[in-house]
């Protein structure tokens, strides 16, 4: 676990950086691509923060507002099979991998046309040609054959006057860190999707369980039944009664145990196995609900959350692509130069005479394009305004999750409690009964009915523990990451994206 996420935050941490200079001349050109500013609420939900919730089967959880979000916040639930199998998924999810290589590839790209559009580009040309010529009829009817050869160096570089270039390597370098963000979101959308598929296997697997023992008694209560009709003790109807009742818990029972099949399947290729390799399923038991949580205070958030940091360097991108169809409408300098040697045969180019060269030097300013650059710029404003209104809406989008996540916290502490204080009750009756029954003062049918109500309370409580260790961790999701900065772990070789790149190879 430890190796993947130390990997992952030093290939985060080399990736994400503001373009810096590459963004300079954005602010005379288009917008400075800042966010716009967004409410500050004084609590997330419709109603004032709690700091904690209800004891819930001995625990209360502990909201601690304006903590840091926590990087491998599911080791909270101290269970080392949970973190095997976040462990095992980190490392070998074909669909992380695949985000990371698409994530190279693009800062490739970037470092390409950093290259090409910043620097000048020289090439080796080197020819040699024989060539046939008409014959001049006032020299004679002879046909002219001749040789050439040539060899130079040619040099070609654009003047950035007016920032075009750098504005368009700035939206380049947004757009990457926009796929930095979303490979960091994805990490831990992997890590919480496995956490909540175990949960949920353990919960259905433990929900199996109760009800295969409610199927029995059911069963048992319908023998009963058909004993006694025949006995002439009940009537028909009774036993009726008592067959439809186990029948009706037979017939939920097939799809309890799709639901757990399914889960399973889930889980085993989100950690990266084929669907018959499934782990083993873990016991509510061995989950602890961590008992306090960091709640990020609103400002922090926006910073915490990849999904709008993604929007955030969406919204750069766009800003730059603005003073790019700008910088267009602009006169435009390119150099070029060669030099070399040539002449009618090698000696000849070899010589002192075949030395050649050329300098020259080309100013083009746009004045007629049919209205193209124009619209151009009025589609990236466009673009840009649409880039801010996805902005406001990610970042609302990420109060309301967490507004969303915290209530559901504080009723799944409310419902548990008054399932586990139910299933408690009814277990005692269960146990009081059965005591009554071992000495002949209740019939066996007491007995069941007694288990019945235990076994139906247990059904409840095992899904409100289920619901209370997944919204935990949809809590924990949606707290985010601490910063790129703040981030700790090895760093990995690759060059920040405002680091300028080497200098390519000869012939690259």
């Amino acid at each position: 676990m430890a190796t993947s996420v130390v990997k992952c935050a030093g290939r985060v941490r080399a990736a994400v950086v503001s373009s810096g200079a590459l963004a300079l001349a954005a602010c005379s050109f288009g917008p400075n691509g800042d966010p716009p500013a967004m409410p500050q609420p004084a609590h997330y939900g419709a109603a004032p923060q709690l700091t904690e919730t209800v004891p819930a089967q001995g625990v209360t959880q502990q909201f601690v507002v304006g903590a840091k979000p926590v990087p491998t916040w599911w080791r909270l639930y101290q269970c080392d099979n949970l973190n095997a199998l976040v462990d095992e998924g980190l490392r070998n999810s074909p669909t992380l991998a695949a985000t990371d290589k698409s994530l190279s590839a693009a800062r490739e790209q970037l470092r390409g046309q950093i290259g090409s559009s910043m620097l000048p580009t020289i090439d080796a040309v080197a020819q040699a040609a024989r060539q046939r010529a008409l014959a001049v009829p006032e020299l004679g009817p002879n046909t002219f054959l001749y040789n050439t050869f040539v060899g130079q160096l040619q040099a070609h570089y654009t003047i950035d006057l007016f920032g075009a270039s750098r504005l368009a390597n700035a939206a380049l370098a947004s757009r990457v860190n926009v796929q930095v963000y979303q490979l960091e979101s994805a990490r831990r959308a992997l890590a919480a999707n496995i956490v909540t598929a175990a949960i949920t296997a353990a919960a259905l697997h433990a929900q199996i369980d109760t009800t295969e023992r409610l199927v029995t008694l059911a069963n048992e209560d319908a023998r009963d039944a058909a004993r006694r009709y025949a006995l002439g003790a009940i009537s028909h109807a009774d036993m009726l009664n008592a067959q439809q009742s186990a029948a009706s818990l037979s017939a939920g029972l097939p799809g309890l145990k799709q639901q757990w099949t399914t889960t399973r399947h889930a889980l085993a290729v989100l950690i990266g196995r084929t669907p018959d390799a499934a782990p083993p399923d873990l016991a509510l038991a061995q989950l602890h609900v961590p008992e306090q949580v960091p709640v990020v205070v609103p400002s922090e958030l926006l910073r915490a959350r990849p999904d709008v940091q993604a929007a955030d360097a969406a919204l750069k991108a766009a800003a730059a692509d603005v003073g790019v169809a700008t910088a267009q409408m602009y006169p435009n300098l390119s150099l070029t130069a060669s030099m070399g040697q040539g002449g009618f045969s090698w000696p000849a180019a070899l010589s002192g005479a075949g030395a050649i060269w050329a300098v020259a030097g080309t100013l083009s300013q746009p004045i007629f394009h049919g209205g193209a650059l124009l619209a151009q710029r009025r589609a990236a404003l466009a673009t840009y305004d649409a880039a801010t209104d996805q902005y406001r809406q990610t970042v609302l989008a990420a109060f309301q999750n967490v507004a969303d996540t915290l209530a559901a916290l504080e009723h799944d502490a409310q419902a548990l409690d008054a399932a586990n204080v139910a299933a408690r009750a009814a277990q005692g009756i269960s146990d009081e009964t059965a005591a009554r029954y071992r000495l002949g003062a209740v019939p066996v049918s007491a007995a069941r009915s007694s288990e019945q109500q235990f076994r139906n309370a247990r059904l409840d409580e095992i899904r409100y523990t289920g619901a209370r260790l997944t919204d935990t961790a949809a809590l924990f999701q949606a707290m985010g990451t601490p910063p790129i900065e703040e981030t700790r772990g090895a760093a990995t070789g690759s060059a920040p994206l405002n680091t300028p790149p080497a200098p390519p190879p000869a012939g690259a």
